[in-house]
């Protein structure tokens, strides 16, 4: 009996560390992080290119998916105020469905964004990679990356610890949604994730894209 409540200890005393070092995780996020997000357009200051995450126009009823229309306004909005000259917009391209397309399509047509300043990233399959390809394929570190806020820590975290001069601004998110929660609870854990994965440099971003 001593030797099982032994067991039961132990395996309480690993769950407990294993929150703790989840929490301290986040917490390196949050310091790395902080003072480089903002909300509010008058507050961020200007750089050459905003870094656009890429999500689904629609939802699966079809509707308009409100996470990618926020992105877009607060792309345009970046735009409109002279914070940015150029757009990046990285995102999954594959058969029958393009995100950059579609994101180049709004900011043009919804927006007024002219789309000589665009450019599609057909490789920002992961939000890693969005980050990688930014820096890597078009050579751009002064950025603002646009996504929701949740979602924002974590790309902004990659993008610092690979020496980017990077902000980002948060685009509304979808407090009303259901998925809100949803998307609070696997951020926690992503972020966790990508500590390690910095930690032994792994080069593989291990939630999918919002």
């Amino acid at each position: 009996m001593k030797k099982i409540l032994d067991i039961i200890k132990s395996f309480f005393s690993l769950v407990e560390i294993g929150i703790l070092l989840m929490i301290l995780a986040n917490i390196w996020v949050y310091a790395v992080t902080n003072g480089r997000t903002y909300t509010k357009i008058s507050k961020i200051p200007p750089r050459e290119t905003a870094l656009v995450l890429g999500t689904s126009p629609k939802m699966r009823s079809g509707l308009s998916n409100p996470y990618f229309t926020s992105r877009m306004n607060a792309t345009a909005l970046l735009y409109h105020h002279g914070k940015i000259r150029k757009v990046i917009v990285s995102g999954e391209k594959s058969r029958g469905y393009d995100e950059p397309a579609a994101m180049k399509n709004y900011l043009v047509y919804q927006e007024g964004v002219p789309p000589n300043i665009i450019i599609e990233d057909p490789k920002g399959f992961k939000t890693q990679a969005s980050i990688k390809n930014c820096m890597e394929v078009y050579h751009e570190k002064n950025v603002i990356i646009v996504s929701q806020g949740f979602h924002n820590l974590r790309a902004l975290f990659y993008a610092r610890n690979n020496g980017m001069n990077a902000l980002s601004f948060d685009a509304q998110d979808v407090l009303a949604n259901q998925s809100y929660y949803r998307n609070q609870s696997r951020e926690f854990l992503a972020r966790v994730v990508a500590v390690i994965y910095y930690i032994f440099n792994i080069e593989k971003d291990p939630i999918n894209q919002l």
